[in-house]
């Protein structure tokens, strides 16, 4: 299982959480890497991945676009979506979801979080992906954070940690 800290527009994530000694003390029993998609960690579990999210929420915050969680080989979920599955309100992982985004990253960062239009494919062949040097990827969303909209407290809710 993977979880994927996405970078804000100009921000060295990487550099960022190594160089902080809180952020080291977290991800001490990990081997974060600089991926196309920001910074990648490889858990043993789900609930292990959402633990080093909440531990490191105020780098999510301060220096990050979202956190995504691989619940299943090719499968992304935002971290609202980590937490239904984990805490057993969607009992069963389904094949496709209704409400997708698609990210599309090139050299370590994201240049578009785009929905997917209901009744798409799944989503890779989204117009731009096919710029060389870019990667797509699906990512699994609450109906909220598919239309773009901000938690009731005002915070984008692809950012928030349990």
């Amino acid at each position: 299982m993977r979880v994927v800290f996405v970078p804000r527009e100009g921000v060295d994530l990487y550099s960022a959480l190594l160089s902080s000694e809180t952020s080291r003390e977290a991800l001490r029993f990990y081997q974060p890497e600089r991926t196309p998609m920001g910074v990648e960690v490889t858990v043993a579990s789900l609930g292990s991945a959402l633990s080093l999210a909440s531990d490191l929420r105020w780098y999510v915050r301060r220096y990050m676009h979202d956190v995504i969680f691989e619940v299943s080989p090719g499968t992304f979920c935002t971290a609202d979506i980590a937490r239904t599955i984990y805490y057993g309100r969607e009992p069963v992982l389904q094949k496709s979801w209704k409400f997708r985004r698609v990210y599309t990253f090139r050299e370590g960062m994201l240049v578009s979080d785009a929905p997917v239009k209901p009744g798409a494919g799944d989503g890779r062949e989204t117009p731009g992906q096919e710029e060389e040097g870019a990667t797509g990827i699906e990512v699994w969303c609450t109906e909220d954070q598919y239309f773009g909209r901000k938690g009731s407290d005002g915070e984008d809710p692809r950012v928030t940690s349990s």
